[in-house]
């Protein structure tokens, strides 16, 4: 698979049966691809290609850790509710409430900050294309993803990160 990642703001009503599917990979999968994915809502989402893994290191302990550390910006990428974490593809639910928090904890972070977390990134746990390349390639997409959640927290949507395996 791909492994590009997409970060969508979804409606109250979406995220309502995502939360109702939950359990039952089958069905979260088909919200998300049929539904979610399928309507491609370019105002509303976010893609971040290859660069999710390393935005979340960066905003986190540097691992693809699920954990709470790094609150709230462990929530920006991986972090969340795990609605669906099978081998094939990953589903994260972040509530409106968690997105402002997040939104603002993205607000501050600045180019400098996020290259020194990248560089304390270990290189053979990271496994792709680690140096000055790759962390452009990957603030890039942050970048995006802060603006993302500027919007999406200004319009009070819940958000899901979706990534194929």
């Amino acid at each position: 698979m791909a492994c590009r990642g997409v970060l969508f703001a979804i409606t109250a009503e979406e995220a309502g049966r995502l939360k109702d599917a939950q359990g039952d990979d089958a069905k979260v999968l088909g919200i998300v691809q049929d539904e979610i994915e399928a309507a491609w809502d370019k105002e509303h989402l976010c893609e971040t290609d290859k660069a999710w893994d390393a935005i979340h290191r960066c905003l986190t302990d540097g691992t693809l850790s699920f954990g709470a550390v790094e609150y709230p910006r462990n929530l920006c990428i991986l972090g969340g509710e795990q609605l669906h974490q099978g081998e094939d593809y990953i589903v994260s639910l972040v509530s409106p409430d968690q997105v402002k928090q997040v939104s603002e904890a993205l607000k501050p972070v600045r180019q400098e900050w996020f290259h020194a977390r990248y560089d304390a990134i270990d290189p053979e746990e990271y496994g792709l294309n680690f140096g000055d390349e790759d962390f452009a390639y990957t603030w890039d997409w942050f970048e995006g993803v802060r603006d993302f959640y500027q919007k999406a927290a200004s319009d009070g949507r819940w958000t899901i990160f979706t990534v194929d395996q």
